[in-house]
């Protein structure tokens, strides 16, 4: 074989290599891709969530029936936002109690704290029946958010609301009734077989209990499927305590713990929500 054709054939080896490498980074720059957008999704309006966002999205309308009218929620918020019709419960219940004593029927004369209101999913159900709630969030943003959606459900004159920590404000409020769903610590409480009241974020459940019980002896407790009902229990011992299980569409969602004069109305029977 002459030098040309030795030269030609090692040209052509080079070149067979260069094809190889590029076809390979280009099969792996697609599969790059592919990966990436299967890690998010685009909703009919334009906006990416992450793909792990997918089954609450597509219950957007669970959280907020009215969703399509201006309703704004971030990430944290589709994880902690509660059911619509668990939130209805509950401000119903608070509502109801002091209606009987008030003798009003249309809504409750009474100041409730929404201790955490997020994106502001029990604020609204709260205001829906009572006079006056007290909405804190520690999230500049969230707390907007909170507020525009109030706005869309025609609640927003009911509320006041507060931008702060509530342990920290707690000695300086005042209130009828304390509502608290404070941070489970993101979804993998889910893979625990009983929560842990002392692990929970900033707080354990007891110094949240305790803060709330400086306040009023009435409060609504909104915690995981997964706690142990005598432990809930156990946080207020000198205090009535009714736990009530929160179920919508046959699954179990919650637990709701109620103490003072709100464990007394109603019943411990779980309530099956449709």
């Amino acid at each position: 074989m002459g030098r040309r054709q030795k030269r030609r054939q090692r040209e052509d080896s080079a070149e067979l290599v260069a094809k190889r490498q590029r076809s390979g980074h280009s099969q792996q720059t697609k599969t790059q891709g592919q990966q990436e957008v299967s890690q998010s999704f685009t909703t009919p309006d334009g906006q990416v969530l992450p793909a792990e966002l997918k089954k609450y999205w597509r219950s957007r309308h669970n959280f907020f029936w009215r969703f399509d009218e201006g309703i704004q929620i971030d990430e944290e918020g589709w994880y902690s936002v509660t059911p619509e019709v668990i939130a209805e419960d509950t401000a119903v219940r608070i509502a109801q109690l002091y209606n009987d004593r008030c003798k009003k029927a249309d809504y409750g004369r009474i100041c409730v704290i929404d201790a955490f209101c997020g994106v502001g999913g029990n604020t609204i159900k709260l205001a829906e029946w009572c006079e006056h709630v007290i909405a804190i969030e520690i999230d500049p943003q969230r707390l907007e958010m909170a507020r525009n959606n109030a706005e869309v459900y025609g609640v927003a004159e009911r509320i006041e609301f507060i931008l702060g920590d509530f342990y920290q404000l707690a000695p300086t409020l005042k209130a009828d009734v304390v509502f608290m769903s404070p941070p489970w610590g993101g979804p993998e409480y889910t893979g625990a077989s009983v929560f842990d009241l002392e692990s929970m974020p900033s707080h354990s459940a007891q110094e949240w209990v305790d803060c709330a019980r400086s306040i009023c002896a009435n409060i609504a407790f909104f915690m995981p499927r997964n706690c142990d009902p005598l432990q809930l229990a156990a946080l207020a011992p000198d205090s009535p305590c009714d736990i009530e299980l929160n179920y919508t569409s046959g699954f179990f969602k919650a637990i709701t713990a109620y103490y003072g004069d709100l464990a007394l109305y109603g019943s411990s029977d779980p309530r099956r929500l449709l």
